[in-house]
């Protein structure tokens, strides 16, 4: 979404993302505290059958129910389905590592995307872009560690995630020429209700205690405020300027971590986390500079057409 620079306020904005990491952070530990007694597609289902409320509530904000109206039908049922996958590959990674590991592999994502932004956007990455995309992989293959018992620490779920979302968020990309972000928002929503409660239904529901439906619905209500938070500061501040500020999930996932689940980062996993916040950081400002440009020759090309 892209506001004129006279309309934000990038303070505000810096706010608002920090709102988004804490949600987003508690959401992800409460992930981790459910899936020690509930399956993660019936944790899922409240994830998204929940938001689908604060959802709702920004298809009116947006314009009312005409903004679901698409023309890339196709395209939004691929972006869904990566969309599920990425939900369920890193709820269940979560359940299996600490969370700090879990969150540094998946913020690995934008390292990924600008990779993948050349076969499926067809745009041309310089040396420098490409340069950090191999120092961050250097930073998950520290977290990960090829050769220890990969699955049962859960790091090949999260990096499949971190995959799948990089592959989606090229596909939003596309779809937000012509689609609203609320418009793509819902129908990954719904979809992801929908797959999840089937799952539920054939597979089994544990019906929650009352105190557990509480934080399971909490799962749902902090990711759609998550999301909201993240639009608004996203409305409110650059890409470059707030972008960053993500990565303080990493750190309070350690935190929270380490005070619920004794969970301390060893040395190898700390210097990829290190390696991976400084490369995803250097690759959304440098994104955020070619943007910014491409942006400014736009505007210089219709003036000049305009002076013709």
């Amino acid at each position: 979404m892209h506001t004129s620079q006279g309309s934000q306020r990038p303070l505000f904005g810096v706010m608002a993302m920090v709102l988004s990491v804490i949600t987003f952070a508690i959401m992800d530990a409460l992930v981790k505290w459910l899936s020690a007694d509930y399956p993660i597609y019936q944790i899922m289902f409240f994830r998204s059958a929940v938001a689908l409320i604060p959802v709702s509530i920004f298809i009116m904000m947006a314009g009312g129910i005409s903004i679901l109206k698409t023309s890339q039908p196709g395209l939004h049922l691929i972006r869904c389905s990566l969309g599920v996958c990425a939900m369920g590959s890193a709820f269940t990674g979560i359940s299996m590592m600490p969370l700090a590991d879990a969150m540094a592999i998946f913020h690995s994502a934008p390292i990924l995307m600008t990779a993948l932004s050349v076969p499926i956007l067809k745009e041309r990455v310089g040396v420098r872009r490409w340069s950090a995309v191999i120092i961050g992989f250097i930073g998950v293959l520290l977290v990960v560690k090829p050769g220890s018992d990969v699955f049962s620490s859960g790091a090949i779920f999260m990096v499949f995630a971190a995959f799948v979302v990089a592959l989606g968020s090229n596909i939003i990309r596309v779809l937000s020429r012509l689609d609203d972000p609320a418009c793509i928002t819902f129908y990954f929503t719904f979809a992801a209700t929908l797959v999840s409660g089937i799952l539920s239904l054939l597979w089994g529901w544990i019906v929650p205690s009352v105190t557990d439906l509480l934080l399971l619905m909490a799962v749902g209500i902090l990711g759609g405020c998550g999301q909201y938070f993240m639009t608004v500061s996203f409305k409110n501040a650059e890409l470059g300027l707030v972008s960053p500020l993500k990565y303080l999930m990493i750190v309070i996932g350690g935190v929270i971590g380490y005070l619920f689940w004794s969970e301390v980062p060893d040395q190898f996993s700390m210097l990829g986390i290190v390696i991976i916040i400084a490369s995803g950081i250097y690759t959304m400002q440098r994104e955020t500079r070619i943007s910014r440009r491409a942006r400014r020759a736009a505007k210089n090309q219709a003036l000049n057409m305009a002076g013709r």
